[in-house]
């Protein structure tokens, strides 16, 4: 989760949101380096170096502005295409759970099991155990297997809604009436911490998302207590 008086993205926990670290760091150099050229040119004209007429009006000059910016505009574009796709792709999910969004909690169906489905909402304040996040602890997390596709089927039953895990790289709409889908893959164990990332109402602050991932052992030990209390 993110912590006070941090900078840079939050750790990543999934093969693409490593991808999406990796794309930052490469557009942000880029950034850096157009920054620091003109900056360069401008100081440059400042002291008269380059006030001359035949180097303002020069062919030369005006060849080299209209493709420099091409090449980075393909040098941005071709690994974001890249990350794009496999953002979409998906490959045989061990697992889809179906993320229902409402004012103001999630409700998750797994829908490889019969029965297994619950509502997740903020626990309150007064009810935080030690080491627990306010306004992102829920009462029930949604328990996943490590290193296993996940499918995550994300739709809403009043308003729109938006399904973010910024450490997993995912990030998608919750709109009533259709079924967008995102595909993920935890590589490591650990607890991931979200919110609700549209603007869907008063209580809009307090619709956390808290993933948890387990071995496979663990997880299915977990789906049978659930399946038994249910």
């Amino acid at each position: 989760m993110a912590h006070p008086a941090q900078l840079g993205f939050q750790d990543a926990a999934s093969p693409v949101m490593e991808e999406l670290l990796h794309f930052h760091d490469h557009a942000l150099m880029i950034v850096f380096m157009i920054s620091t050229l003109v900056l360069y040119i401008i100081a440059a004209m400042v002291s008269t170096k380059f006030t001359n007429k035949n180097i303002l009006d020069s062919q030369e000059i005006e060849i080299v502005w209209t493709i420099l910016p091409a090449i980075i505009l393909v040098m941005i574009a071709l690994p974001s295409l890249r990350i794009l796709y496999l953002m979409d792709e998906i490959n045989d999910p061990h697992l889809t759970i179906k993320a229902m969004g409402h004012q103001w909690y999630w409700s998750y169906e797994y829908t490889d099991y019969e029965s297994l489905g619950f509502d997740s909402y903020m626990t309150p304040t007064q009810d935080l155990s030690t080491g627990q996040f306010r306004l992102l602890e829920t009462d029930h997390r949604m328990m996943i297997p490590v290193e296993s596709p996940i499918r995550v089927l994300v739709s809403a039953e009043d308003v729109l809604h938006s399904w973010a895990v910024p450490s997993l790289g995912v990030k998608m709409d919750a709109t009533p009436g259709r079924l967008n889908q995102a595909a993920f893959i935890s590589s490591r164990p650990g607890v991931f911490y979200g919110q609700c990332s549209e603007i869907c109402g008063a209580n809009h602050s307090f619709m956390p998302i808290v993933i948890e991932t387990v071995p496979l052992e663990d997880f299915e030990r977990w789906s049978l207590l659930l399946l038994e209390d249910a």
